[in-house]
């Protein structure tokens, strides 16, 4: 009784600081405390309702029998919207503070919001080695359900909450991306709804145009339904090799030359300076030896980037074996190391010992409870940001990013580019090696303004013909973004399918200098 009393002061006592100091003081300048008493234990609730309502549906098989109903409600509401005449442009009813990206997207106030409950995985096909999932599932969702039955998939973008329809319509990738490439690559077939109410499946020998025009389209040539992706047989464990490097030249060199190497089922680099980086090779294997085996899931372990810095430390290579599902997901616990600005002790021993379990709090909650202050903090002193370029622009890309931005660590992952059609490919008429260079961060250099020097580094990505990840802002004008993306395939077929009164341009939908 005595520690319920303890308790209740405790809270007493901080709810009279909070008052004292202000909500928003608190909120911006000790928000661990708000993320530790309120959005960690509300994120636990999220999860263990998400968990439960995806076994009950396994249990009653009930996703493939509804599915049917809930596309006609969705194709009911498209021609509803025809009907009232069509004056205004649809999106998703998803709130926008529930999906990963950072920008909470202005547009859902003033279009018509189109309810999409589609949250479910519908079939694995063995024989075809495909699984067909609405485009809610999320890949904690997914690894979750296929891993047991000994299957994954080829590309496991690494955060828990990330869906599948945000990976089609934006992207997604992973360290498997040198040898597979980006998360639509490995999509198989996809369901729509078009501005028409009509459904439509797409391959690549099913109406390939609209196929190759939606990913990266962003939601503007209809509302993705189901899609069906590629499945590979899972192993137990991945055997990860960590390699300390250091010299900028170097670094670059052995990054390119494991990314070209297919033996490798797994690339990853992290950058700690402009001088130093550790790369990562891993293998899939179901045999491994006991005492190198390291559960980094679990919740009392350091968080993985700290981990690898370990091995930077000691200036020394490494072994270990990883369970598949830890590795797949193994930025999830400090969502990369953005968590360390939030709660910067959260990779003491005793906080994960103790709250571990609790980690991360849900972004999306982050992001609804952020308050205009912070989100004006973090526009203005923060970056989060992926940037596509060549492989062999890497060393160069580098330094831009020290010069610009001045953000450790950098995250590196290589990926296969196809020539395929569509807004993102090659300059050249073969597949290309490619590299995702992530930021996540407050930019350490001392003349970082947000519009200015993204601007700049829009500039330099255009100028490699590179490619920014729009989940992220974007500064460009319009003639600047369809200058680093290819247009003409998705201008042609909203034409074509009549989505320019139905549908915002994905430019409008996503950068800055249009919503403003």
């Amino acid at each position: 009784m005595s520690a319920v009393w303890s308790l209740g002061a405790g809270l007493l006592l901080l709810l009279l600081w909070v008052r004292h100091r202000g909500l928003e003081a608190v909120l911006v300048h000790h928000r661990w405390i708000f993320v530790c008493f309120f959005l960690m234990p509300l994120s636990i609730l999220f999860d263990v309702y998400y968990q439960l309502r995806a076994w009950a549906v396994r249990r009653m098989h009930s996703a493939p029998r509804l599915h049917g109903q809930r596309v006609r409600h969705i194709q009911e509401q498209v021609r509803e919207w025809k009907e009232e005449g069509g004056r205004r442009y649809m999106c998703t009813g998803r709130p926008g503070w529930l999906t990963v990206s950072l920008r909470v997207g202005k547009y859902k106030k003033t279009h018509k919001n189109i309810m999409i409950n589609l949250m479910d995985v519908l079939e694995v096909d063995s024989e075809r080695q495909v699984v067909r999932v609405e485009p809610l599932v999320t890949m904690g969702q997914l690894t979750a359900y296929l891993n047991p039955m000994g299957w994954t998939i080829p590309v496991v973008p690494e955060l828990d909450d990330l869906t599948v329809g945000g990976l089609i319509m934006g992207t997604g990738i992973e360290s498997s991306s040198h040898i597979y490439g980006l998360f639509q690559h490995t999509c198989m077939a996809y369901e729509l709804v078009l501005a028409d109410g009509s459904l439509v499946r797409c391959s690549p020998t099913e109406n390939s145009d609209l196929f190759y025009a939606v990913p990266w389209s962003c939601g503007t040539l209809g509302f993705l339904v189901a899609a069906e992706i590629k499945m590979i047989p899972a192993k137990k464990y991945i055997r990860l090799h960590y390699e300390p490097v250091r010299g900028l030249r170097s670094i670059c060199e052995k990054f390119t030359e494991e990314s070209k190497n297919k033996e490798n089922s797994f690339v990853e680099g992290l950058v700690y300076s402009l001088e130093e980086a550790v790369i990562m090779t891993g293998v899939l294997t179901d045999e491994a030896e006991p005492s190198k085996i390291n559960r980094i899931g679990n919740y009392y372990k350091p968080w993985f980037f700290k981990h690898v810095e370990k091995y930077l430390k000691a200036n020394k290579t490494g072994i270990e074996y990883i369970p598949s599902r830890h590795y797949y997901h193994r930025h999830t616990r400090s969502i990369f190391w953005e968590l360390q600005d939030i709660i910067p002790f959260g990779n003491n021993p005793v906080f994960r010992y103790l709250f571990g379990w609790m980690v991360p709090p849900k972004i999306s909650l982050l992001k609804l409870t952020q308050g205009e202050a912070i989100r004006k903090l973090y526009e203005q002193h923060h970056v989060v940001q992926d940037m596509l370029v060549p492989m062999k622009s890497l060393e160069k890309s580098i330094q831009t990013f020290h010069v610009d931005l001045n953000v450790y660590p950098l995250w590196l992952c290589p990926f296969l580019l196809p020539n395929n059609p569509g807004m993102v490919h090659p300059k050249g008429d073969e597949t290309e090696l490619y590299v995702d260079i992530g930021a996540y961060g407050e930019p350490k250099t001392k003349q970082f303004e947000a519009r200015a020097s993204m601007r700049q580094m829009e500039k330099f990505v255009r100028s490699v013909h590179g490619f920014q990840m729009l989940y992220a802002d974007c500064y460009m004008t319009r003639e600047e973004f369809w200058d680093m993306f290819d247009g003409s395939l998705y201008h042609s077929l909203r034409e074509q399918m009549n989505c320019k009164d139905a549908f915002p341009e994905v430019y409008d939908k996503i950068c800055k200098a249009a919503r403003h």
